[in-house]
């Protein structure tokens, strides 16, 4: 079979979800720059193959505290100095930032790059993606909320995947709510029509606990079927948005014994005593609100805003949630949510 590669995105998708429990009122952590450095020092040392070192989004405001940077330079500088890993990559949180203000890879920056597809968007996040893939970074294409596209939309983004020779291609479960169905028929779908040098890659979220389940889901079809690389992303404890991710200090235990990875588990260990600083209230996690908008399939922050600020009841948050229309459901705004709110009065 083809190599497992872990991508660890603790600060990246961690500083999502710590972004987004303040925009929710559900927290007020964030970052350290001394808990930033010493995170990525600790990955490094791990020996994971790829660490995913923060986000890119022009602001107004300063958002280095959730790594969230404003250029591809400014997240480089993140990169751990003290131990060569495989790769560091750093996500465009869409295909916003002008093409021609992103440098040409050099030694230095940041050697891959993730894109979140912008849904509404298609069309012009694939472009972006092939821009980056000709200025000589390594790109990784990301279908947020995949099970949201249609047949036809999946296979554009795989022949523009294959077009543009990526170095990955995901299939995200942004809302958590996949099965071991959904994770056999998105990789065969994908192991078909991808090139065979393209890596598939999978994003988990846990608010059904079934993020660890749905990645050995996917080993078993890898090891049954295929020589091609597949990425396996986690964060240390699970730190993401909603429920949080596949945990870090699992699936590398699982890897080293069944896999007999080298991974350094005790700088995994390490990297676990920084992250419980922030393990205030159970911030993240399996909960009843982050369940309850899997059943539904609608955006989790629907049901953390509705509990945390305006302090509904689960029966309520279901009830609520059922009678919101599909095009409703896969995009939470907080004017969306008090529209809805109020036309229940």
């Amino acid at each position: 079979m083809g190599k497992v590669l872990l991508l660890d995105c603790t600060l990246r998708d961690g500083g999502l979800g710590l972004e987004d429990a303040a925009k929710t009122s559900a927290s007020t952590l964030a970052f350290s720059p001394s808990d930033i450095r010493q995170l990525t020092s600790c990955l490094a040392t791990s020996k994971i193959e790829i660490i995913e070192i923060g986000a890119i989004e022009i602001s107004d405001d300063d958002k280095c505290k959730y790594a969230i940077y404003q250029s591809i330079e400014h997240v480089s500088e993140m990169m751990p100095k003290d131990t060569k890993v495989q790769l560091c990559t750093a996500l465009y949180r869409g295909p916003d930032t002008p093409v021609e203000d992103i440098p040409t890879w050099r030694d230095g920056l940041c050697e891959g790059v993730r894109v979140i597809l912008r849904y509404s968007e298609l069309r012009k996040s694939l472009d972006f993606c092939r821009e980056l893939a000709k200025k000589g970074y390594k790109v990784f294409v990301q279908p947020m909320l995949t099970m949201r596209y249609s047949q036809e939309e999946i296979q554009m983004v795989l022949e523009a995947a294959n077009d543009m020779e990526a170095f990955a291609v995901y299939f995200v479960d942004s809302y958590g709510y996949m099965n071991a169905e959904d994770v056999s028929r998105f990789f065969e779908i994908y192991n078909r029509n991808l090139d065979s040098g393209i890596r598939i890659g999978f994003h988990a979220h846990n608010n059904r606990n079934l993020a660890f389940a749905n990645s050995l889901t996917l080993l078993s079809r890898v090891s049954e079927s295929t020589e091609r690389d597949i990425i396996i992303d986690s964060c240390i404890m699970g730190l993401g948005q909603g429920a949080g991710n596949l945990q870090t200090e699992i699936i590398t235990d699982y890897l080293i014994q069944t896999y007999h990875k080298l991974y350094d588990y005790g700088s995994i260990l390490d990297a676990c005593e920084v992250i419980d600083r922030y393990w205030v209230r159970n911030d993240w996690g399996y909960s009843v609100t982050n369940f309850i908008p899997t059943r539904h399939k609608a955006a989790y922050k629907y049901a953390i805003s509705m509990r945390n600020r305006y302090h509904l009841t689960y029966r309520e948050i279901d009830r609520i949630l059922s009678e919101m229309s599909y095009d409703q459901k896969q995009r939470y705004t907080s004017q969306s949510l008090q529209k809805i709110l109020e036309e229940q009065k």
